[in-house]
């Protein structure tokens, strides 16, 4: 790595850490998890240590040990705060990182994300972003009474035989892509100069620079305008955490639709052959020319010793009862030789990292304290914040807008300006 081609940072934000158990330890706030203070006080942290972006998990049941269904344990942390509205709450309080909460497509409609997540970007002057993510649970499928799901087996799931669920799989990713196009062409529904607030004339808007996004598509039936301006980066941030699946959906929706994918690769090389997969499902989307960034996911515990990391983690994994695992590969070590295997795996093809605290309130210091300042003296990561906008500190464009008559070759069938009243 060198300042020419810096390596991103990120850190997932979920309650009291990513170990069950984190809620336990004497730094973990447990009073304090549903606080605006508590939100706030995590991502001042992250951003005093320079990192990219924060993303906030959330989901549409209570957290659970189980992929598929909710589980009855009464010991670890259940229940979250809007992903959406802490972010909104959180964003005014910092200066330039990103702000990315998680939105479930699954059962949301893109209307309304796409002007929550405009909202956010006006609210963070241009750090707003989104992660979107699926579901199949039947418990949460309940919430809202248009769908039903069938019993799934975990196993199933991840490596499915039977063909209902591999269509099941691919059905659900598919609709999240078309859910992502939804809410980017209502992002560029109001063209960047439709407002125009002339006192004088009268005129707050023109409104032949609004346009209907006309989106028909097997999921959804979109006719637009948003009622919210275009936001501040043109385009938020979207992105998807993408595991390697039988049916390939999880690794299309980002060549498709995303700008930033997470990926959960155990070794330098898995995550290599990942990075491969998904550059050529990328070509096949016809986006090759076009900038995706590609994180490594891994859960950190870290401690000034290894045997200091051994220990807590174990202790950690005693009063939960069970040897923690998780989707992603766990870390377990010193700030020291997180930095190593960082480099290691960024000659992949990787781009930059998200990290999961295993208790946020000991391990999202010992990322900001502990290896920011490594790799900033290894010359891998930024001192400075070098740009206003989470899209200028992944170093994309500002993209132009679909509707604008500069690029009206470019017009998506259908999308006509409305006409003036």
């Amino acid at each position: 790595m060198s300042p020419s081609s810096p390596l991103h940072l990120a850190v997932a934000l979920d309650g009291a850490g990513w170990h069950p158990a984190a809620w336990r330890e004497p730094v973990a706030r447990p009073r304090d998890l549903f606080s605006a203070g508590y939100w706030a006080d995590l991502v001042a942290e992250a951003e005093r240590g320079l990192l990219d972006l924060v993303t906030i998990e959330d989901g549409l049941g209570p957290q659970s040990s189980h992929l598929t269904e909710p589980d009855d344990r009464t010991d670890q942390v259940r229940g979250r705060l809007d992903a959406v509205l802490v972010a909104a709450r959180v964003a005014p309080l910092t200066r330039h990182i990103g702000i990315v909460p998680t939105v479930v497509a699954t059962h949301t409609e893109p209307f309304h994300i796409s002007k929550a997540v405009a909202t956010l970007d006006y609210v963070s002057t241009g750090r707003a972003g989104l992660r979107v993510q699926v579901t199949a649970r039947r418990n949460e499928a309940a919430h809202f009474g248009r769908r039903a799901f069938p019993p799934l087996d975990p196993d199933d799931v991840r490596n499915p035989t039977d063909p209902a669920v591999r269509q099941l799989v691919t059905d659900l990713f598919d609709e999240a892509a078309d859910h992502v196009e939804v809410v980017r062409r209502l992002w560029d529904s109001w063209e960047d100069d439709a407002e125009i607030r002339d006192v004088a004339t009268g005129r707050f808007i023109d409104r032949d620079k609004l346009h209907y996004i006309d989106f028909e598509g097997a999921h959804f039936k979109v006719k637009g305008p948003s009622i919210t301006p275009r936001p501040p980066q043109g385009q938020p941030i979207v992105s998807a955490l993408a595991h390697r699946h039988p049916t390939g959906a999880p690794f299309r929706l980002l060549a498709r639709s995303a700008d930033l994918g997470y990926l959960t690769p155990e070794d330098a090389d898995d995550a290599r052959a990942q990075v491969t997969e998904v550059r050529a499902a990328q070509a096949e989307a016809g986006r090759a020319d076009e900038t995706l960034h590609l994180f490594g996911d891994l859960v950190v515990f870290l401690d000034d010793t290894p045997e200091a990391a051994r220990d807590r983690r174990a202790r950690l994994d005693d009063l939960d009862g069970g040897s923690y695992t998780s989707d992603a590969r766990i870390f377990t070590g010193t700030p020291d030789q997180l930095a190593d295997l960082l480099l290691e795996w960024g000659e992949s093809g990787l781009t930059g990292f998200r990290l999961r605290p295993a208790v946020a309130g000991h391990d999202l210091p010992a990322i900001t304290r502990g290896l920011v300042p490594e790799l900033q003296r290894r010359d891998a990561f930024r001192r400075a914040y070098e740009a206003d906008t989470l899209r200028g500190l992944l170093g994309l464009p500002r993209p132009a807008n679909r509707y604008s008559p500069q690029l009206s070759t470019s017009r998506e069938p259908g999308a006509t300006p409305i006409a003036t009243a």
